[in-house]
C-alpha cells in the first residue's frame, strides 16, 4: 500500500495542508483535520464482504468495524454514510439488503451517531461498510506512534474472529462459536476508546485485517520502540486453539506472516497453529493500548466495569520497531 500510495507525496505537500494533522505522511486509523482551535475532524471509511451468513448481524459487525477506526484515536463518531455493493438477481435481495442497513443502522444509533445518506454500486459479490465522520480534541489525538518505553500494552477484546469465520465458511464451526465471535465482533470499542483517553494512553490503533502481529508491528515501528508480547497472557474466543489446530485459516493469516515476520523474533516455543493464530486477520477487533504502568490497573478495572474483556498481553522496551514474542 505504501508503494501505490508514494505518488500522491508529490502532489500533495504536507506543509500546504497544516491543519491536516494526520494524513498520509504518517498513516493511521483515521485522517483527522482541524477545523478550530478546540476541534478536529475525523474520516474513515472501510466495507468488506460478508463474514457471517445472517444479514443483520453481518450490517452490525461491518458497523462496528468501521466506527473502532475513530474510536481508536480517541474520537467520537457523528455521521455515517453506507457503502453498499450488491449483486443483481439474488432471491429475497431487498429482503436481505434491508436487514443489512438495519444492521448497520441500529450499531451507528447505538454509537450515538447518525446515518446521513449512502452510495451503492451493483457487484458480483456483496458488500457493506460505513464512511465515518468523527471529532475530537485536536490535543487529544492517540495515534499509533507514541508509546513509550515501559508502558504496558492492552488489548480489549480476545482474538480469534478470523479462524472462527473462516470454520464457517467451510461448514466446520459449531454454532455456540460463532454466536460468540458475532457477540464480540458486534460489540463497539466506544467505552474502550474513551477510557484510554481518560487514563491518558500514550498509543493506540485496533487490531484488524493485519492480526495482532501486523497491527503490533505497526505500533512499534511508529512509536521506534520493541513490544514484548506474551502468548500465555492473550484471550482467545470459544473455538479459536481448536480450529487453528484443523488448519482452518484464511489466507490473510499466510500474506500477514509472509510480510511482517521479518519483524518478529519468537522466544517461545510454540507449535505452528499457535504462531499461525497471531497472523490471524480480525474483523472488528479490541482496541491495542499503550499505557503507563501506573494507570493500566485503573484502565483494567473500569474497562472490567464497563462490561469489556481487556487483558494485559505485554510490555513496551526501548528498540526500532522489532515484535518479540514469548511464552
Amino acid at each position: 500500500m505504501a508503494q501505490v500510495l508514494r505518488p500522491l507525496s508529490g502532489i500533495f505537500q504536507e506543509q500546504d495542508y497544516p491543519n491536516l494533522l494526520v494524513g498520509l505522511d504518517k498513516p493511521d486509523d483515521s485522517a483527522v483535520y482541524q477545523v478550530a482551535d478546540d476541534l478536529a475532524i475525523i474520516s474513515t471509511m472501510d466495507f468488506f464482504p460478508p463474514v457471517v451468513d445472517d444479514p443483520y448481524h453481518f450490517g452490525a459487525i461491518a458497523a462496528a468495524n468501521a466506527l473502532s477506526d475513530v474510536y481508536a484515536m480517541g474520537g467520537k463518531p457523528m455521521m455515517a454514510i453506507n457503502l453498499v455493493a450488491f449483486p443483481d438477481g439474488i432471491d429475497n435481495a431487498i429482503g436481505i439488503l434491508s436487514e443489512i442497513l438495519r444492521g448497520g443502522a441500529e450499531k451507528v444509533r447505538e454509537a450515538g451517531a447518525v446515518i446521513a445518506g449512502g452510495h451503492t454500486v451493483t457487484d458480483k459479490e456483496p458488500k457493506y461498510g460505513l464512511s465515518v465522520t468523527g471529532h475530537i480534541h485536536p490535543k487529544h489525538i492517540l495515534q499509533k506512534g507514541g508509546a513509550k518505553t515501559g508502558d504496558l500494552l492492552i488489548l480489549t477484546k480476545p482474538l480469534g474472529s478470523g479462524v472462527i469465520t473462516t470454520a464457517h465458511k467451510n461448514g466446520r464451526v459449531e454454532q455456540s462459536d460463532l454466536d460468540n465471535a458475532i457477540r464480540v465482533m458486534s460489540r463497539l470499542n466506544n467505552h474502550s476508546g474513551q477510557l484510554a483517553i481518560q487514563f491518558g494512553a500514550s498509543a493506540m490503533t485496533d487490531i484488524t485485517g493485519f492480526g495482532l502481529i501486523g497491527h503490533s508491528y505497526e505500533m512499534a515501528n511508529a512509536s521506534q520502540k520493541d513490544f514484548h508480547i506474551h502468548y500465555s497472557s492473550l484471550h482467545w474466543m470459544t473455538g479459536a486453539q481448536r480450529y487453528a489446530e484443523q488448519s482452518i485459516f484464511a489466507g490473510g493469516v499466510f500474506r500477514n506472516k509472509n510480510y511482517f515476520d521479518q519483524w518478529v523474533e519468537l522466544h517461545a516455543d510454540l507449535p505452528d497453529h499457535q504462531y499461525n493464530l497471531l497472523y490471524d486477520p480480525q474483523t472488528s477487533g479490541g482496541l491495542f493500548i499503550a499505557l503507563d504502568e501506573k494507570n493500566a490497573t485503573h484502565l483494567l478495572t473500569e474497562l472490567g466495569n464497563a462490561g469489556e474483556d481487556a487483558r494485559i498481553i505485554g510490555q513496551v522496551f526501548e528498540g526500532n520497531g522489532q515484535i518479540v514474542v514469548k511464552a
